[in-house]
């Protein structure tokens, strides 16, 4: 009997490491995402399984499961680079994760002026592309070059929004110690120019690679036959850093 005890503890003590170390890697180092959303095509797409680096800017209650408050404030604290995918709680409600692309700095003046971005009146510079297609709608792509060189695409829909002006932004001036971010598919996207800027302490972490992405529209999870066809074969560990000039 006294056996059976010893080996029921071992498990339950195996189990409880685990868990424990399971919450520190969460917490610390990488934490796993999903995308739900189109808006940040074509960088990103619906079913993209990425790693968002929990130690680049530091840590906050919302490094941790549920923003459990054991930290007040962010310790170890590293600035984001302007150019990165950055995961936060959205400041509308403390606990949504947001995925976005983050372009304005504390104290930087930014607006946006037919589709345009300037950033302390300098504007960030545009190369058009081409155009393609998402949901059956014609976008046109756009490589966009931000001040320190870096650049990405990002996505502008040709057919015209009837209920939000996406393409025009009134200057505003980030206060300090928090950042603008919007998505790099420009017209479908929930971000600084409706949300507002977001607080360093609402940081998650660093976005930097997607690990597989699934298509839903050509498979299922649940059936292991139409995995092959699902599977984005180019996006097996595809990184989410910006190009650099």
């Amino acid at each position: 009997m006294k056996k059976k005890e010893n080996s029921l503890f071992d498990n339950l003590k195996t189990l409880f490491l685990a868990i424990i170390a399971a919450i520190l890697i969460r917490s610390f180092l990488l934490e796993p995402f999903s995308i739900p959303s189109g808006s940040m095509y074509p960088n990103l797409k619906v079913g993209d399984y990425l790693f968002v680096s929990k130690s680049s800017y530091g840590f906050s209650k919302h490094s941790f499961p549920f923003s459990v408050p054991l930290i007040a404030n962010r310790i170890l604290y590293e600035q984001p680079q302007r150019g990165d995918i950055v995961v936060f709680k959205t400041p509308e409600d403390n606990k949504t994760d947001y995925i976005k692309r983050l372009i304005g700095m504390p104290g930087d003046r930014i607006k946006i002026q037919n589709n345009e971005i300037f950033i302390n009146d300098q504007k960030i510079f545009r190369e058009r592309i081409g155009v393609e297609t998402y949901k059956n709608l014609e976008v046109d792509k756009y490589k966009e070059t931000l001040p320190n060189g870096k650049y990405y695409y990002v996505y502008e829909i040709l057919e015209e929004l009837p209920y939000f002006d996406t393409d025009n932004f009134s200057e505003l001036t980030i206060p300090e110690n928090e950042f603008f971010v919007i998505g790099d598919n420009r017209d479908n996207s929930q971000d600084s120019r409706f949300i507002g800027t977001i607080p360093k302490n609402n940081l998650v972490g660093k976005a930097f690679i997607v690990l597989l992405s699934f298509d839903t529209e050509k498979g299922s999870w649940w059936k292991i036959w139409t995995w092959i066809t699902a599977l984005r074969k180019d996006r097996f560990f595809f990184s989410l850093l910006p190009y650099e000039n």
